[in-house]
């Protein structure tokens, strides 16, 4: 995370009254002299978010909103509240959680902000609520975003309806008359019948208004009346009428509302927010024409359901909503924790069907209860059959405690044992060998000489009793009886004793660590590490093998052995097991040798790969391998390149990779012919041997990649600061001079030399130019003169330049030779030319000079030094 650098102190100034002021504003109830009282626990999320990108846009990072805060005087405990829930709600909507990952650098367009903050909102559906809020039980029901206590229009028109001024009222008449009118109710309570005039039915129930309709209409409608009516009438409601309800008290939006005439008192609630975090829930009050019609308790209606107060409004009711008169607050392990009002004579039993009752883990002998009375505090404990009598009281706490973290009639049993776990007590009478029974018996690595019985003493400290299990399963030795909370353990052979193995290195296919097995021979070892190889010799096995006894000063005992070579047992094999950690050595034939090439280029007869003979054949018997020199060889020119100790060459193992490669190449249908069936099973063999090589090198090069990081990278000597002398004797491979002509007139010589792997000997066809190359004006190659000397080769090359470095000047021969400039009396002796040498000139080395400040300082030191002298010879 980039750090954070306070901006200059005018900024800064700014940017911190400007977040401070948003802190206070978004609180919405302090001022800014008053924010070392701010309640972190009274700002909603959306409040928090607020804050958030407020602080983002000022360019604060999140993560300084809490420095802030506390720098302006907020306390520590409430500016750690603040970036505890700065970090929660970035956590709910990034997965990495981080404060200022998603903030650094930038401000956040009101979009983003959006689309940051999308996922929490649809989530959450109280996003708004403080931590407050969503604690008090029945908040959250007016809050709910997914909830809508909207009337339904939809509905048969209730017969308790009462009309009022603006209804629409559709009439029907049917049977042997038919009519239909469509009228609303104008201001005076009235509609106005055709032919008929005016009908009063302003405050009358449909019921009541539906009877006098008959009444009326039966003047024209003669079958409407009489005990056998031929017509009858149908009276319902079209757009209904809206109404104004006022609302007041503790609401969060309180005001006078339209709402439509079906409106109930939840109705009216909802659209005013519910009640606010000091209103009451259980004593709201419905006024109608000044007289309180009736209260409604939300408790019964989210507990029981009973909306029986929920009446519906008529216009011009008040709903008052006062202050909430007592309040608990429960916690502990009951289903549903949170502050709870409570009406006045309300028993502590009568809470519970409000908090869902106790959980499982609660303790329920006993609650306690934290009370203020007396202006002090107080504690009070209440028992389980106290609680249908104990009358709670205003800022009571209810805390309710947990069941005890411990069992009664437990014991365990661990190790060994077919099923180990936990066990009942069973009254008492439970025994090792009975627990043992219960688990099914010991495993049949079990370690029977002895166990270990742990137990919980009585001021519950641990204690150990060692048990003589083979004697108790025997019967020798008395059973010992078990107590609550017994812990036994019978450990597994092989937990108490190392690993057992052997170990092979040398000529096998795969060298390494095996496990070791009882009456295991070496041919078994061999076998098992997937067989000698061809060098692998049968005799002079060696098996280094442990001391017993260290007091003889031996490190191991070694032994020999040989085996059968086609590793058939015999008797001394079959009288020699291996024993753990033993470790076996295959040894190399004395008689094999792995082929070794050399390479012949250029002017030969036959030039090529041949394989060295003998371990003392020479250049010139190569030479004659290879038919001898051709008319066009050039043998002044010949070289050869031998490798250097760094020379990488292939490992064993690397070279038994690419034999494989060749072979499965060779025998891959893909690219040539169809196998028969031994070559399609040797194929699947060479198959899955590169497989098992390649997981094999992944898990080395993985080790070589830890291990590469643990590695010193310091000098290791002088040489390694020159860069190009570190690069020349990293060189694989160098030239190295030979005489041709010499060797071939004197076979076996000291200038014949002997062959070694890797060989590569040149003999180019005669040379005719020479090369220069460095400080010349102009780098080129020219024929070669009989007899003319370097400075006219130079001369042709545009001569030296002015950073020549004449008197080192060098020659290479074509054969790998180099010879370097002479000076005697001052006059210069430069090397003889050949055909296909190359004149090297280097550079001069740089200089720095003196500059006139040093000068100045060398002069001033002499004349302090002459002035030293001359005081001391005085």
């Amino acid at each position: 995370m980039r750090k954070f650098v306070f901006p200059k102190a005018p900024i800064f100034r700014v940017l911190l009254v400007s977040i401070l002021v948003l802190i206070v504003h978004v609180a919405s109830a302090q001022s800014l002299s008053d924010i070392q009282n701010l309640k972190v626990d009274n700002l909603s999320d959306a409040q928090i978010e607020q804050l958030i990108s407020r602080a983002q846009a000022e360019g604060i990072s999140p993560d300084r909103i809490d420095v802030l805060a506390r720098e302006r005087g907020m306390s520590s405990l409430e500016a750690s509240k603040l970036r505890t829930r700065i970090t929660d709600l970035l956590s709910s909507t990034s997965p990495q959680g981080e404060l200022s990952n998603s903030f650094q650098g930038r401000s956040l367009e009101g979009e983003e902000q959006d689309l940051l903050f999308d996922s929490l909102r649809r989530s959450d559906p109280y996003y708004d609520l403080t931590p407050f809020q969503k604690k008090i039980f029945g908040f959250k029901l007016f809050h709910n975003q997914n909830l809508d206590f909207s009337p339904s229009l939809n509905l048969p028109t209730p017969s308790s309806y009462v009309i009022g001024s603006g209804d629409q009222l559709l009439i029907d008449i049917y049977g042997t008359s038919q009519a239909a009118f469509d009228l609303i109710v104008n201001p005076e309570g009235k509609i106005f019948v055709p032919n008929l005039g005016p009908i009063q039915l302003g405050g009358s129930t449909v019921a009541a208004a539906e009877a006098r309709l008959k009444s009326q209409l039966g003047r024209i409608y003669s079958g409407l009346n009489g005990s056998n009516p031929s017509a009858f009438l149908d009276i319902r409601l079209g757009n209904i009428r809206s109404i104004k309800v006022s609302m007041v008290g503790e609401l969060t939006r309180p005001g006078t509302y339209t709402l439509p005439s079906f409106a109930t008192v939840f109705n009216g609630l909802y659209a005013a927010g519910g009640p606010n975090e000091n209103g009451a829930f259980r004593k709201i009050q419905v006024y109608r024409d000044s007289k309180l019609v009736t209260t409604v308790d939300i408790y019964e209606f989210l507990s029981k359901g009973d909306q029986s107060a929920n009446i519906n409004l008529q216009d011009n009711d008040v709903i008052i909503v006062p202050p909430v008169e007592a309040r608990v607050e429960i916690i502990g392990p009951v289903r549903r924790e949170g502050f709870f009002e409570v009406r006045p004579g309300e028993k502590l039993e009568d809470l519970y069907i409000y908090t869902g009752g106790f959980t499982s883990l609660a303790y329920k002998d006993r609650v306690t209860i934290r009370r203020i009375e007396n202006n002090e505090r107080k504690v009070v404990d209440v028992p389980s059959e106290e609680f249908d009598q104990f009358i709670l009281l205003d800022g009571d706490e209810i805390l309710i405690g947990e069941a005890l973290d411990r069992f009664s009639n437990r014991v365990q049993i661990s190790g060994s044992v077919n099923r180990p776990g936990e066990y009942s007590l069973e009254g008492g009478e439970l025994t090792v060998m009975g627990l043992i029974n219960k688990a099914e018996g010991l495993r049949p690595e079990a370690f029977t000489n002895r166990a270990t019985l742990y137990r919980t003493s009585e001021d519950l400290t641990l204690a150990a009793e060692s048990l003589d299990l083979a004697g108790i399963l025997s019967g020798s030795v008395e059973d010992v009886k078990l107590k609550n909370e017994d812990l036994l353990f019978i450990p597994s052979r092989y937990d108490i004793q190392e690993e057992y193995y052997v170990k092979v290195s040398g000529e096998v296919n795969y060298p390494g660590t095996y496990p070791y097995a009882s009456q295991m021979t070496v041919g078994d070892l061999i076998l098992r590490s997937g067989g000698m190889l061809e060098s692998a010799s049968n005799s002079s096995i060696e098996i280094a093998r442990r001391v017993r006894d260290a007091s003889s000063g031996k490190i191991a005992e070694i032994e020999t052995l040989t085996i059968d070579p086609d590793l058939s047992l015999t008797e001394a094999e079959k009288n020699f097991p291996l024993q753990p950690f033993d470790h076996v050595f295959i040894r190399r034939s004395p008689g094999f040798e792995r082929e070794q090439l050399i390479t012949i280029r250029g002017e030969v007869v036959y030039p090529g790969d041949f394989a060295i003979s003998s371990g003392d054949e020479r250049i010139s018997d190569v030479i004659k391998r290879a038919g001898g020199l051709n008319q066009y060889a050039y043998p002044k020119g010949a070289s050869l390149i031998r490798r250097t100790i760094y020379f990488k060459d292939q490992t064993e193992e690397e070279r038994k990779e690419q034999l494989l490669n060749e072979i499965k190449k060779s025998l891959d249908p893909n690219y040539n012919r169809k196998n028969n069936e031994a070559e399609a099973i040797l194929f699947d063999r060479v198959d899955r041997k590169l497989t098992q090589r390649e997981m094999e090198k992944i898990l080395r090069e993985r080790e070589q990649a830890q291990e590469q990081l643990f590695q010193n990278l310091s000098v290791l000597d002088s040489l390694s600061a020159d860069s190009t002398l570190v690069k020349m004797r990293m060189n694989e491979q160098d030239f190295v001079g030979i005489d041709l002509e010499r060797i071939m007139a004197n076979p076996g010589s000291e200038e014949d030399l002997i062959l070694m792997e890797g060989d590569i000997i040149q003999i180019p066809k005669e040379l005719q130019t020479v090369r220069m190359v460095g400080e010349v004006l102009l780098p080129t190659s020219t024929r070669f003169i009989k007899n003319q000397g370097l400075k006219k080769y130079i001369s042709r090359a545009g001569g030296f330049t002015e950073s020549a470095r004449r008197s080192k000047t060098y020659v290479v021969y074509a054969n790998g030779d180099a010879k370097r400039t002479h000076s005697f009396l001052g006059l210069k002796f430069y090397p003889n030319l050949e055909p296909g040498a190359e004149i090297i000139v280097p550079q001069k080395p740089e200089r720095n000079r003196l500059s006139a400040a040093g000068w100045i300082g060398l002069a001033s030191s002499l004349a302090t030094l002459g002035i030293l002298v001359d005081r001391l010879i005085q």
